[in-house]
């Protein structure tokens, strides 16, 4: 019997909306099934409305009349391409062979110097005469275990003895600090950063098709070249504060980003604190053998009143300070794929830093100058190590307290004779010159002599623009100012308003000089409590004259010879009559009056006329 043509019809329709849903398998059975239904003829009739082969058409016939299970499968096992380690057995073991040599580091084997990837595996496999490619080398190393890695960074090297002691020794301060209240602080400076619209590693959301543009090369901005974040991360307050320099990191820029979070932040949340824990690298800025680093702390627990205790962790391990992980790879994330185009942008990327926990940063930027190579003398550092440094008993070259008050100087021997043309420091450390008790003005000196040295080395290291060379002249008198003479020089000025150059005169100086040494002191007095002192006397002193009999007046004398030399008792001064002494100025071309008269005043001198 055949198959009408709108049955044909029926069938074709019937098949073009239901084969797109099956696969060939299913498809195969679907049409067998119509064709045993339809008898005789059946097997042609669906092959045509169905698009497919008569023999297809019979398979499917013959698979539902054998009676078997359903497969749960398109193919019957064994059916499609035979794997390329089936066709090769030694496939698996050349390719294990490769990978083994190129990890052992034979220098032999052809992938010694080549990224192992699945595409170059693959092409020296085929060399071998082992022909596949990369999916099946890919098949392969999956299913012998392995996979992409990248390095593990494990190996630390040398190990000190007492590293882990040291670790808890840092930790049991660090708890003790905590439980009383006290700041407890972790420090570091970040690489340096491009500042400008450079490329930033990660990604980040944005439209297809739509990165954001920077720059092809990475030549530094000499406008606004680069920056260095350094950090400070408060451990109690689990609080951040980043002081963006925008010059060399030295030590100097370490303790100012240090004194920076201390005025910003630690001060007003630790009031009545009277001690501080600083954790730090063992190397850098701020690493321990750094001595213009202990030398700016000094000055800074002598500014701020707190006796600052350091814990350097040991070296190689600064991946255990908490600021790496508590505040700068949060900072990492937060910038990624982000250009830092200005300071502006990455304050406030850096201030914009928050995490679950509560994390809050603050950001600043630090726009001063820091030379690099500022060196501390050997006789300040010895000072150092014996007023205001305090080696702890475990291992002090690493464990560290800078007091806040130096501890006394030894006493003095009896006091050098003062240089000609200059008063004597006794003589003008009395309470009607300077306002203070002689001793009150000696005790300040001692507890101002660590951070006056450091401050004076630093500033004069940015004066010359680099270390020390020397002297500059061999022998003769010192006549630089010490300690006591910027305190005397200062207290004078406060005290009766001297003019610089009478102070100058007293002391051997230039008036500017002393006007310097004034300021310069008086920012170190104003960061510390001082003595009490008498109030001014009200009176104006603006010659040298009237301050000797005002000392007179208190029983202080004032040498002969201060301010000038004394002159003889004959004051007509006396020259050779010699062609070299004699001017004529009539033989003089025409000047202007100024001229003409200055020279006038020169001849009256020397010819002694005056």
């Amino acid at each position: 019997m055949g198959v009408s043509e709108e049955m044909a019809g029926l069938l074709a329709a019937k098949f073009a909306a239901v084969f797109p849903h099956l696969d060939e398998r299913q498809q195969r059975l679907v049409a067998g099934a119509e064709a045993r239904s339809l008898g005789h003829g059946g097997i042609r009739a669906v092959g045509r409305a169905a698009g497919m082969a008569k023999v297809t058409v019979s398979r499917g016939v013959a698979e539902l009349e054998s009676g078997q299970e359903p497969l749960g499968r398109a193919r019957r096992a064994g059916g499609g391409r035979k794997k390329a380690e089936g066709k090769d057995p030694g496939l698996a073991a050349a390719l294990e062979e490769l990978l083994d040599d190129s990890t052992r580091g034979d220098p032999m084997s052809p992938l010694r110097w080549t990224a192992k990837s699945a595409e170059n595996l693959a092409g020296e496999l085929s060399r071998q005469g082992h022909q596949c490619g990369k999916d099946a080398v890919l098949r392969i190393l999956h299913r012998q275990g392995y996979s992409t890695q990248g390095n593990s960074m494990t190996i630390e090297g040398r190990q000190h003895p007492d590293r882990d002691a040291r670790f808890r020794y840092t930790g049991g301060r660090a708890g003790e600090h905590l439980a009383a209240g006290d700041p407890v602080v972790s420090v570091d400076a970040r690489k340096k950063e491009q500042a400008g619209q450079y490329a930033q590693k990660g990604r980040e959301w944005r439209p297809e098709g739509d990165p954001v543009r920077v720059r092809d090369h990475d030549f530094p901005d000499k406008e606004l070249g680069k920056v260095t974040p350094y950090g400070v991360y408060d451990i109690g307050a689990n609080a951040g504060f980043v002081n963006a320099g925008t010059d060399h990191d030295t030590a100097a820029f370490a303790v100012e980003s240090l004194r920076r979070w201390w005025r910003a932040e630690g001060k007003g949340r630790y009031p009545a604190a009277r001690r501080l824990l600083v954790t730090a690298d063992a190397g850098g800025s701020n690493g321990y053998r750094t001595r213009a680093w202990k030398a700016g702390l000094a000055g800074l627990a002598a500014e701020t009143g707190l006796e600052i205790t350091v814990c350097h962790f040991p070296p190689g391990t600064s991946k255990w300070n908490k600021i790496e992980h508590r505040l700068f790879c949060q900072i990492t994330r937060n910038w990624r794929a982000r250009p830092l185009a200005s300071h502006q942008v990455i304050l406030e990327t850096i201030a914009a830093t928050t995490t679950r926990t509560g994390l809050k940063v603050t950001a600043m930027l630090d726009d001063g100058t820091y030379p690099k190579k500022a060196r501390i003398s050997g006789k300040t550092m010895d000072e150092l190590e014996q007023r205001a440094l305090a080696r702890h008993g475990f291992h002090g070259e690493w464990n560290y307290t800078v007091l806040a008050s130096p501890r006394p100087a030894p006493e003095p021997g009896p006091p050098p004779p003062a240089p000609a043309g200059r008063c004597g420091q006794a003589t003008l450390n009395h309470p009607a010159l300077t306002g203070m008790d002689p001793a009150d003005l000696t005790a300040l000196a001692a507890a101002l002599e660590v951070p006056f040295g450091a401050r004076r080395e630093q500033r004069l290291y940015q004066h010359r623009g680099g270390p020390r060379r020397g002297s500059g002249r061999a022998g003769g008198h010192n006549r630089k100012l010490d300690l006591t003479d910027h305190l005397l020089a200062t207290r004078m000025r406060q005290h009766l308003n001297l003019p610089p150059k009478v102070i100058g005169a007293l002391l051997g100086a230039d008036g500017t000089t002393i006007s310097h040494a004034a300021s310069l002191t008086a920012s170190l007095l104003a960061a510390r409590p001082q003595p009490p002192a008498a109030p001014p006397p009200g009176i104006r002193l603006r010659t040298l004259g009237e301050l000797r009999e005002y000392a007179a007046g208190h029983g202080i004398t004032i040498p002969a010879g201060i301010g000038g030399h004394t002159p003889p008792a004959d004051s007509t001064l006396r020259a050779s009559d010699t062609p070299q002494t004699q001017l004529n100025l009539e033989c003089l071309p025409d000047h202007s009056n100024a001229t003409l008269s200055w020279l006038r005043s020169r001849a009256v001198r020397v010819r002694g006329l005056g």
